[in-house]
């Protein structure tokens, strides 16, 4: 994977690693519901309203929170969502395309230096989850590349600091700007699969596909050769961890009749998931996966979760 030398460490982490919720100016900040308050007299709670295009977020008791030792279980932090428009003007601010060229970009003209030029960076939203890109700015020596354009001579990132010049919200928006720019030159790095993922009921479904000899893992083993194959990762939202016994399939959406794949349960580098050797033709518009009711007992007190089936269409060929 590339990584990001761009390397404004503008916050301390615990802004990042904190429970509190900014609030917009004007108003007050709601830091409450992540206290040991549990319940002062007269106290009211009114549920929030996420801002348009916010992601959904885990709802849990704080019973439940002390029991899982303080997270949910299966918790990950997620990067909020930002300003692709204002992270350009960040990116912009900071100069950083005296580093780092982004084709179609009217950015000022630059004198190539080959001991500052990092990546090029049209398509580089293709290749990393946004927590990654945040990792890199503001901590850009948690992962470090070796060769030019990475490193310099201590061995260290070459990415200026600029902790002193970023707030978080221009944190966030930067990182918007970048994972916007999908496509071009870095579509996608060579053997990476195209997935997709959606989250429908108590389910978070990943659909994956390894295109043939692309050397993704799955039941023949990995490497150049292996055949095309699909696949699903079906984890419970609330305990974040794989349902198993699922009928699940895949309705693959091409020119023609749609096809039906049904996915069996299996084990690869990636860990369990519904798969099966298809190939996924260049024509596809649409991939709807299918989950039924669990083939095992359910116990009552979440059979309210998983009591019917589900599906969930994913859009191909964008």
């Amino acid at each position: 994977m590339t990584r990001l030398p761009l390397r404004p460490r503008a916050l301390a982490l615990t802004a990042l690693g904190g429970a509190m919720l900014l609030a917009a100016p004007g108003t007050r900040p709601v830091i409450a519901q992540h206290g040991h308050d549990h319940g002062a007299t007269g106290a009211t709670s009114t549920p929030a309203t996420p801002p348009a295009g916010a992601r959904g977020g885990v709802r849990i008791s704080m019973d439940e929170l002390h029991r899982g030792g303080g997270v949910p279980r299966g918790w990950r932090f997620t990067w909020p969502d930002g300003d692709a428009k204002k992270g350009r003007e960040v990116f912009a601010k900071l100069e950083c395309y005296q580093c780092h060229e982004v084709k179609g970009e009217p950015f000022p003209p630059v004198a190539q230096d080959p001991s500052r030029r990092g990546p090029a960076l049209a398509g580089m939203g293709d290749h990393h989850p946004a927590e990654y890109f945040a990792e890199s700015i503001l901590n850009p020596n948690a992962v470090i590349l070796t060769g030019p354009g990475y490193t310099g001579p201590d061995g260290l990132s070459i990415m200026p600091d600029f902790r002193d010049s970023l707030t978080l919200a221009e944190t966030i928006d930067l990182v918007a700007y970048i994972r916007s720019l999908t496509g071009g030159d870095h579509a996608r790095h060579a053997g990476r699969p195209a997935e997709r993922e959606k989250v429908v009921g108590d389910y978070r479904v990943r659909l994956v596909y390894a295109a043939a000899g692309g050397g993704h893992d799955h039941q023949h083993g990995a490497g150049a050769g292996a055949p095309a194959h699909l696949m699903v990762f079906v984890t419970d939202t609330t305990l974040g961890e794989p349902v198993p016994y699922l009928p699940v399939s895949a309705t693959i959406h091409a020119d023609g009749a749609p096809r039906v794949v049904r996915l069996t349960p299996m084990v690869g580098r990636q860990g369990f998931h519904y798969g099966a050797d298809v190939t996924v033709p260049a024509a596809t518009r649409q991939i709807v996966v299918a989950m039924g009711k669990p083939t095992l007992r359910v116990m009552s007190s979440v059979s309210d979760r998983f009591a019917r089936s589900v599906e969930v269409s994913f859009e191909w060929g964008k």
